[in-house]
């Protein structure tokens, strides 16, 4: 028996130096391993419109880092990316190009745009078209219903274009505008017009005299910020037509309002005072003359509801 043990300590006492030596031999292969995807059609298109000419990353891919974690949160199809990618490039990048210049687009578009494919809906009734985040990127919800939108439409381009400004165009607009003022601050005048009435997250289920109280939409009574944003991206995606029609609602709407509130100001002047404020921050900040971007957005929203652009080739 002690003959027995003796030859199996030293076979023992071997065997884990053969195992200890062979562990502190490490591989030359790191085992963490770089994700490669295969370039398609559509990403060397990206790279050659947007990513090369303005450093613009269109990420379509679903990224977890890039999504909201509050939300539950789904890709966009191939398709809806392709569509939205043409849309951001012809109605915003080469817009800002046409009134400002390229050097403008590439010294301030943001650098990175995200597509999630649905709406991120919230408790309060509302849902996210967008965001902006640090001035360099956008995240897009709702790829996934642009097809449809297209296809419904066909044959009536000025729903066509209604229905894209508003759940589309404009918020990359609004979220641009986030970015500039990020930039170059507006005045507080802005924020005074009509300080005491702003409502946060009330505006979505209470209040529908928003006009008549001297806001632009629901959403622009959360805040000063989202007000700017929400005067200047409402009014360059709609003709001077319906600036005339939202103002005379505004001094309709009055006459409710001056039943609890009989002093109160005309919402069509805090509007209109508002307006000049943006018109003003955009031409002394940065050189644009609001009316002439909305002729320009304006212009192109026509020949892509027209059908003049087309929205799948990737082609290069």
């Amino acid at each position: 028996m002690k003959k027995t043990i003796k030859y199996i300590v030293p076979a023992m006492i071997a065997l884990f130096a053969a195992l200890s030596c062979s562990q502190d031999r490490l591989s030359s292969e790191s085992v963490i391993k770089d994700s490669t995807i295969e370039m398609n059609a559509f990403d060397y298109w990206l790279e050659s419109n947007l990513l090369r000419p303005y450093n613009i990353d269109f990420k379509y891919r679903f990224e977890l880092n890039e999504s909201d974690m509050g939300f539950w949160t789904v890709p966009p199809t191939y398709e809806s990316a392709i569509i939205y990618a043409h849309l951001v490039k012809y109605l915003c990048v080469e817009t800002y190009d046409e009134i400002a210049g390229i050097t403008f687009t590439r010294s301030w578009f943001p650098k990175m745009f995200f597509l999630v494919g649905e709406w991120e809906y919230r408790s309060n009734n509302s849902k996210t078209l967008g965001t902006a985040e640090a001035g360099k990127k956008i995240m897009l919800a709702g790829a996934n219903e642009l097809p449809f939108w297209f296809e419904y439409y066909a044959d009536d381009p000025a729903s066509l274009r209604e229905e894209i400004n508003a759940e589309y165009i404009k918020v990359i607009h609004h979220e641009f505008t986030h970015i500039l003022n990020q930039t170059k601050e507006f005045s507080d005048s802005f924020k005074e017009v009509t300080a005491p009435t702003y409502v946060a997250d009330a505006c979505f289920d209470t209040d529908e005299y928003w006009h008549g109280r001297g806001y632009v939409t629901d959403y622009a009574q959360s805040e000063p910020r989202e007000d700017f944003a929400e005067i200047l991206s409402e009014y360059i995606t709609h003709d001077a037509a319906w600036w005339d029609a939202l103002l005379k609602d505004a001094t309709s709407q009055m006459a409710e309002i001056r039943k609890n509130y009989p002093d109160a100001t005309d919402g069509a002047t805090y509007l209109t005072t508002k307006l000049d404020i943006v018109r003003e921050y955009m031409q002394s900040s940065w050189n644009i003359d609001i009316d002439k971007l909305r002729d320009i957005v304006s212009r192109r929203t026509d020949d892509v509801v027209n059908g003049l652009v087309d929205l799948t080739d990737v082609t290069l």
